[in-house]
């Protein structure tokens, strides 16, 4: 299955208690780090919830 890489771009502080879920569920928390993960729908949905948090790098 192909790979999508995943970073951090906006930090968990002042955030709802569920968008901090979702970092910590897709591997992140900590500002500019990168994550590989498998292209689900289920990545991709917690992606979409946080636009203004993580981004997709090629």
């Amino acid at each position: 299955m192909a790979k999508i890489k995943i970073k951090q771009i906006g930090s968990p502080i002042r955030r709802p208690e569920s968008q901090k879920k979702i970092l910590i569920g897709l591997g992140l928390g900590k500002m500019h780090r990168v994550v590989e993960l498998e292209d689900t729908v289920e990545v991709r949905g917690a992606i979409a919830k946080l636009p203004h948090m993580v981004q997709v790098v090629d």
